[in-house]
């Protein structure tokens, strides 16, 4: 096994939506809860948070009028279908799941209790964190931040479709530069566009590493947590010691 035994993943929901980029594609869904399966069949512990942009982007209907706090508890609601997909697959899979809300929906889902998440960790559950922090004006990504700090947990992994961080949008110039590892205070001044401020800070405070990675090819997650590879880029306070 790695060096991480308790990993919080961080999933957009744009990943989850596959080529079509709205809504789910199980095929999609199915094939990334493969790989999470696969890591915590070796004994790692995973705990997740899940965005929902696949279904409600928050800022889109922000700029269109809808008031924010309506848009972003709307925004909360889209993780929790999110993360009842990702349960339903990776229970199809036999793995032992358990969905908390920061919202209370007991009919679906357990509600956010700090200690009762941890002790499914410890009994090898997968545990889904849903409905961001509960509050509005708050991004999936500072959720991220704040569950892993809350859990213990020893990296952040944030799931995109890029192999890393790059000093520039790899899409739009050719000529940028993966950086393998680079500190909180460089991501933050250098403007890259990977975590908002209050997720860097819960990050730095608790100094809790952030793992930017591809999760669409096949192995990474493998390679990364069990095998102990160098995957994606580190954010962490000292780039030299990452």
């Amino acid at each position: 096994m790695g060096r991480y035994n308790r990993v919080l993943l961080k999933l957009s929901g744009e990943i989850l939506a596959g080529k079509s980029g709205f809504g789910l594609d199980l095929e999609e869904v199915s094939n990334i809860c493969a790989e999470i399966a696969d890591v915590a069949r070796e004994g790692i512990q995973v705990a997740m948070v899940v965005g929902g942009g696949n279904i409600m982007r928050g800022q889109q209907a922000v700029q269109k009028g809808m008031e924010r706090a309506q848009a972003d508890s709307m925004g909360m609601l889209a993780t929790v279908i999110n993360a009842l997909a990702l349960q339903d697959s990776l229970e199809r899979m036999g793995m032992s799941t358990r969905v908390q809300t920061a919202v209370e929906m007991r009919q679906v889902a357990e509600p956010f209790i700090r200690r009762r998440a941890i002790r499914h960790l410890e009994k090898g559950r997968i545990v889904i964190f849903a409905a961001g922090t509960g509050s509005p004006y708050f991004s999936t990504d500072t959720a991220a931040a704040l569950r892993a700090s809350e859990i213990g947990a020893s990296c952040l992994l944030k799931a995109t479709k890029v192999d890393g961080i790059y000093d520039d949008d790899p899409a739009k110039n050719p000529q940028a530069k993966r950086l393998s590892s680079v500190s909180y205070r460089e991501a933050l001044t250098k403007g890259l566009k990977i975590m908002d401020a209050a997720a860097f800070a819960l990050c730095q405070e608790n100094n809790i590493p952030i793992i930017v990675f591809d999760v669409l090819k096949r192995g990474n997650l493998r390679s990364l947590l069990v095998d102990d590879k160098p995957v994606g880029s580190v954010v962490c306070s000292n780039p030299v010691g990452c």
